[in-house]
């Protein structure tokens, strides 16, 4: 590919779905200047291939080989990463970079820092890219099963893995459960969602064994372990999920998993002919997708952009029924930058998608936007009988983490007790629904029945705290 998108075409776009709130990307820089990186689109089919091998991965010992191959990529876009970040560093002391630094491939002045830095940031995103598909990994085999994702991703983000203190202690024994023990490893910081403790072991008779793991075994910490030990208990035994909130519980909604991801599917190869595609969802949604490489191809101008997608958008909205109530009360997820970022989000390279679209979804070639309507999806829950309210006030802030932006309640109308004056109390629960449960209705394209029933089932448990529920199949749903 020639070029990107140009920047005004790209800033509508995302200007259209994010509701100009926020940089494009958290690096800040201009998105052109980052999609038209050689390194970046050189790493398009290096993720394409690394999905594929780990799609074909049918043994243990493949899935070994697969780890070896995406550490050998991860490293060395680390190694790059930390020299060009020294190299900025001396540049900003008034010294030259040191001559074994990588050479700039941005085409940036030399002699300005923010060359060196510009470099370092697309290493530092490339690695998240490849992080990206070791959640996969994680993923699959984790059997898909959400909970244990749940548990593990609890912790800070540990970092790079170039330099670590503790890597070689990690890979030593890595190599020796996979070869001496004749178990299969999972290296964690492989990774972007198991944040809590180093690696985890199947054995192929016991449950697996997530191990925190130190050059000298005198120095581990009791705290790691004491998450690590609580993640375990929670999966299997149902105690609270790691950290200090006792009332955080995994709960099983015993119900299949449901979704529309066919939709998803279909509008990727629409855009990726047409370069932008815009259609309702079923559930009061619509789904907007772009390919840069399409829209390149076709050589359209930003007036042309611009047209083509506002055409696009508004037939969409007034579809789907939420055209009117956008400027106030419509939100957004995307895949914007977003990969590897979220330890929650099922990962592109799971989505059951040509391994080449995931690519393009995980380096932002192809961009994907659910939008919906708060009070429509409201009138959506309270058609299906809930008692659903929308909390959420009007405008166009930015979902923060674990805001509150809907409630559900529900009555119980066969306790109703009698109180003094003659007045009745009717006991009941209301739900409060977070961003993370919303993001997942949105992204993952759940069907609203499936939706719907997981809200009944969770309501009608009476299940005091913050419960955390994952459907059954998901085995059947993700790659």
């Amino acid at each position: 590919m020639a070029s990107a998108v140009r920047k005004t075409e790209v800033e509508n776009f995302h200007d259209r779905h994010t509701g100009g709130m926020s940089l494009l990307y958290a690096d800040a820089y201009d998105p052109d200047d980052m999609m038209v990186h050689p390194r970046h689109q050189a790493m398009q089919p290096v993720l394409a291939q690394l999905i594929q091998q780990l799609r074909d991965c049918e043994t243990a010992e493949a899935g070994v080989v697969f780890q070896r191959d995406l550490l050998a990529h991860l490293l060395d876009m680390e190694k790059d990463y930390d020299a060009f970040k020294r190299a900025a560093k001396r540049m900003r002391s008034g010294k030259a970079p040191r001559p074994e630094a990588p050479e700039p491939q941005s085409g940036r002045d030399l002699a300005d820092a923010e060359t060196w830095r510009f470099e370092q940031e697309v290493c530092a995103r490339l690695a998240r890219q490849l992080r990206s598909v070791g959640d996969a990994l994680a993923w699959r085999v984790f059997g898909f099963h959400r909970p244990f994702i749940l548990a593990l991703c609890r912790n800070q983000s540990p970092g790079m893995m170039f330099g670590k203190a503790g890597l070689s202690a990690e890979l030593e024994r890595f190599e020796r459960a996979c070869k001496e023990d004749g178990a299969f490893a999972l290296l964690h910081d492989l990774t972007n969602c198991l944040r809590i403790g180093d690696m985890t072991v199947w054995d192929g008779v016991h449950p697996p064994r997530t191990e925190e793991i130190k050059t000298n075994p005198k120095n581990s910490r009791s705290a790691q372990l004491r998450r690590i030990n609580q993640a375990r208990a929670a999966v299997l035994e149902g105690g609270p999920l790691p950290g200090d909130n006792a009332s955080e519980l995994l709960y099983d909604l015993d119900l299949p998993l449901r979704t529309h991801l066919d939709v998803l599917r279909d509008a990727l190869e629409r855009a990726a002919t047409e370069g932008i595609y815009a259609t309702p969802v079923p559930g009061s949604r619509v789904l907007f997708v772009f390919d840069q490489y399409a829209c390149v191809q076709q050589g359209l101008s930003s007036e042309q952009f611009n047209e083509r997608h506002q055409h696009a958008v508004d037939g969409a909205l007034q579809r789907a029924g939420i055209a009117v109530s956008r400027e106030d009360h419509n939100i957004y997820v995307t895949s914007l930058d977003s990969t590897a970022r979220d330890p929650l989000r099922v990962p592109w390279a799971n989505y059951p998608l040509h391994p080449v679209a995931c690519a393009r979804l995980i380096g932002d070639y192809a961009v994907a936007t659910v939008e919906t309507s708060g009070p429509v999806l409201t009138r959506l829950l309270q058609a299906t009988g809930l008692d659903a309210r929308w909390v959420r006030p009007p405008g166009k802030a930015d979902l923060q983490q674990g805001e509150v932006i809907m409630e559900i309640h529900q009555q119980e109308r066969l306790r109703s007790v009698t109180l003094p004056g003659g007045l009745t109390m009717t006991p009941g629960w209301t739900l409060q629904m977070r961003r993370s449960e919303l993001d997942r209705y949105l992204m993952e394209l759940l069907q609203p029945g499936t939706w719907a029933a997981g809200i009944k089932h969770v309501l009608a448990a009476r299940q005091a705290g913050q419960p955390w529920p994952h459907y059954r199949n998901e085995h059947e749903i993700w790659v």
